[in-house]
């Protein structure tokens, strides 16, 4: 590639569908923005517990060059996210309004065996292995997942802990009792010996 080449800038189209199939080994740059409802991704629709009017998130992309000392230039993605989802707060089980705001940084590549050699010590950015016919839609929803909380709660403070409906009103005669630790057996019978 001509370092003085000026490469077509394509405009992404904020249509999912069409963010499927999406050419990245090109020598193009891509740009593009869009909002991705909840129900347009089926894997984070198993997650949420409710689905609110605004849930979603907005989503901003855009591929460069940069040259890279002694080889070709390396192509990167810049993906913001940021959105809101509905899960379970783990505290209360009751819905939680969980935001999230994200910024990665790609380097795409085209094999497994360069994304292997990418160096692991570089935590600013990450090798994405990409093809001709790549699904965005579905690298985004990934990151999604995994920048949810483990463990959903809301901020402190905000709920109290769920009490478990099983031992709600059992006297305290009720309540199970401390099992009794296995070594006392040994214990006694080393008293008897």
């Amino acid at each position: 590639m001509n370092r003085n080449q000026v490469l077509p800038q394509v405009e992404l189209s904020a249509d999912p569908h069409a963010l499927r199939k999406v050419d990245l080994c090109a020598y193009q740059a891509y740009q593009g923005h869009g909002f991705l409802s909840i129900q347009g991704l089926p894997r984070l629709a198993e997650e949420a517990s409710t689905v609110g009017a605004g849930d979603g998130f907005r989503w901003k992309l855009k591929t460069h060059f940069e040259a890279s000392p002694g080889a070709e230039p390396r192509q990167i993605m810049d993906l913001e996210l940021n959105g809101q989802i509905h899960l379970i707060c783990q505290r209360c089980l009751k819905d939680c309004l969980i935001e999230l705001s994200e910024r990665r940084r790609f380097v795409l590549v085209g094999s497994e065996d360069e994304a292997d050699a990418f160096p692991i010590e570089d935590d600013q950015q990450e090798p994405l292995v990409v093809s001709q016919h790549f699904d965005i839609l579905e690298t985004m929803e990934d990151e999604i997942l995994l920048s949810l909380p483990l463990i959903p709660k809301h901020p402190d403070g905000v709920c109290e802990a769920h009490t478990s409906s099983f031992w709600a009103g059992a006297s305290e005669s009720e309540t199970p009792e401390k099992p009794e630790n296995p070594f006392n057996v040994l214990k006694s019978m080393k008293k008897n010996s």
